[in-house]
């Protein structure tokens, strides 16, 4: 640590991501990435905006793709703000909505990033404890000095919050904003985007890298009061005007536009998650309920960390979390059904079953 380092980046503890291994035929089920490549027609605009526009800077506003957002949820341009990814929509949201000396609050089992950024800006915060199966209690979040933020599904349990309790621990904070973390919401039952024009206190935060199979190209969003978007278009514009790349801003919007190949992705990628299931109990596997594009699993007799490590020597990534209370599970990323079928025959070596 420098002499130099201003006291921003002594109190930073980078979030630490997946693994990434430069490996041949190596199984990928570790950073929750969409098995599927995108629509065709991400893949044909792309290439038309490769022929002859990378010398221009790519819209600053990206009116185009907020419209297109925006008609997608039946909200308008104005209730979309685009970032480069959901994290970085995070971020300015962190700068924008929450007060260093004002406590906010999430989960103690979730995205690790949260407590990264908390630190980062100078933001206390209160890690509410989980129930014993992993759900969450409303009530928990009511009345927080500071914000409420809240994936839903949670990562790294999977788990999903009913819509009628994002929406009470909304009306509960009625003067903090609430930040609804739906990275993994296309695979389960229901966005809070259809609370967005009923409450000026909530912003959904979305990703287009896991269900429109976009995460190499860095597309995030927010849907939220057209005041709370004026407010993150501040930050960036503090920041970078420029933080979405032409190929990004048309990729992003052909992928919303093609709906049938969105639909028909995710729904393989639910239907071979409910199979992952049923078959990682047949084995004796304790596996929460998901409603994302990964399960979160434990066993009575094996592990975690051994099972991450000998899946490992036989060149397939799964997520191990060396923190308790889910230091004895594993997140398992849905891939095809070929790779899952891989994943399983190794996983039966292993355990010898």
């Amino acid at each position: 640590m420098s002499k130099f380092w201003s006291q921003m980046a002594k109190r930073a503890e980078p979030y630490v991501p997946g693994e990434q291994l430069e490996q041949v035929d190596l199984i990928k089920l570790n950073t929750n990435e969409n098995p599927y490549p995108p629509s065709p027609k991400v893949l044909a605009v792309i290439e038309e905006e490769l022929k002859g526009k990378l010398h221009l800077y790519p819209s600053p506003t990206a009116d185009n793709l907020r419209q297109t957002i925006g008609d997608y949820y039946n909200l308008s341009a104005n209730e979309v703000f685009i970032g480069n990814g959901s994290d970085e929509v995070l971020a300015f949201s962190f700068m924008a909505f929450f007060e260093p000396g004002e406590p906010i609050r999430f989960p103690e089992v979730t995205y690790s990033f949260y407590p990264v950024y908390a630190k980062l800006f100078d933001i206390p915060f209160e890690e509410i404890a989980l129930k014993d199966d992993f759900s969450i209690d409303a009530e928990d979040y009511f009345q927080s000095k500071g914000g409420v933020i809240l994936p839903n599904p949670n990562a790294p349990t999977s788990l999903y919050v009913g819509i009628d309790h994002i929406e009470a621990i909304i009306k509960n904070n009625p003067t903090q904003v609430v930040i609804i973390d739906e990275a993994y919401v296309d695979f389960a039952a229901q966005s809070a985007a259809s609370l967005v024009r009923k409450y000026d206190n909530v912003l959904v935060v979305q990703t287009t890298s896991k269900s429109r199979s976009l995460a190499g190209l860095r597309v995030g969003f927010a849907l939220g009061n057209s005041s709370l978007i004026d407010a993150l278009i501040r930050m960036k514009d503090s920041f970078n005007s420029y933080t979405i790349d032409r190929l990004a801003l048309v990729g992003a919007q052909a992928a919303f536009e093609d709906k049938a190949h969105f639909q028909k992705a995710t729904e393989r990628i639910i239907s071979t998650r409910e199979g992952v299931m049923e078959k990682m109990r047949l084995l004796g596997f304790d596996v929460l309920p998901s409603q994302a594009n990964f399960v979160f699993a434990t066993h009575p007799m094996y592990l975690a960390k051994w099972l991450y490590t000998e899946l490992k020597k036989e060149g397939i990534l799964v997520r191990h979390f060396d923190k308790q209370p889910i230091d004895n599970y594993l997140r398992i990323t849905i891939g095809t059904d070929d790779q899952m079928e891989k994943f399983f025959s190794k996983l039966h070596e292993i355990i010898n079953i």
